[in-house]
């Protein structure tokens, strides 16, 4: 296993782009979800009324322990693309250079390769979800007034369903890669499939409205609820849904399943 994994840290490492778009991916992430409250701040001393004329921007308890779980990881959530893209061009870079049938020549076989991608996936995934805990963490202890221990690791299943969150999505960018063998192309789906299942989902009919839920791309953004309305006194889930756990896990199972099946068929 760790044999597949060097394999292709050694082809991704050795590529530019890679490290290029993790970096801008690494870095717009911390900087956007750690820098929120001072934006906040920003616009309330331009004149600003966000939630009316005597609301103090500095009680609402956005980095506060342990609201900055859930908030962290939402924001985080839709810079996923970022890495999806990289997945996306790693992919079809293998069919565009040929390496996948010389890799296949040189006595991998076909389930070997696809793994060392799924393994790739695994190790971004769970890289994301270190980064994000991190800023989580340093921002916490910034702006938290009364820190409580136990408060520092509560709500910490999020990051659980945030690492599965980007690793089925990069499960869905793989698909797409070896699908589709087009890294323009693949990009274009990738940027456009919450839209393209929008216009699935609208012909759903009333009286199976809890079908949407199933829905792949669905299914993903429903791994960590939106948290930000319980500020201006709405109800929201706070929560991890185990449901949603085991949603998500069936359609990264089904990605990687289609992927191996079409690497199965190809003929290089």
């Amino acid at each position: 296993m760790l044999h597949l994994l060097k394999i292709d840290l050694k082809k991704l490492t050795n590529y530019r782009t890679f490290w290029v778009v993790c970096g801008l991916y690494f870095g717009t992430m911390a900087f956007t979800t750690s820098s929120g409250m001072e934006v906040l701040k920003w616009i309330t001393s331009k004149g600003a009324q966000l939630f009316g004329p005597n609301f103090n921007i500095n009680k609402v308890p956005l980095y506060h322990f342990p609201d900055v779980w859930q908030n962290i990881v939402y924001v985080s959530g839709y810079f996923k693309i970022m890495l999806g893209i990289m997945v996306v061009i790693s992919i079809t870079n293998e069919f565009t250079y040929r390496t996948v049938r010389q890799n296949i020549i040189d006595g991998m076989s076909r389930w070997e390769f696809l793994f060392s991608k799924i393994l790739m996936n695994f190790l971004l995934s769970l890289a994301s979800a270190a980064i994000v805990f991190l800023i989580g963490l340093v921002t916490g202890l910034i702006y938290t007034p009364d820190i409580v221990f136990a408060n520092i690791f509560k709500d910490l299943s999020f990051f659980i369903a945030y690492f599965l969150e980007v690793f089925t999505f990069l499960s869905f960018a793989l698909m797409m890669g070896i699908l589709v063998q087009r890294s323009g192309l693949t990009i274009i789906i990738l940027l456009i499939s919450r839209f393209i299942e929008f216009l699935f989902k609208l012909n759903v009919p009333d009286s199976a409205e809890g079908l949407k839920a199933y829905f792949p791309m669905e299914s993903i953004s429903n791994l960590v609820p939106i948290p930000f309305p319980k500020y201006i006194l709405m109800e929201i889930q706070d929560y991890v849904s185990v449901a949603a756990i085991f949603i998500a896990i069936g359609w990264a199972v089904l990605f990687n399943y289609f992927s191996y099946l079409k690497l199965s068929k190809s003929d290089f």
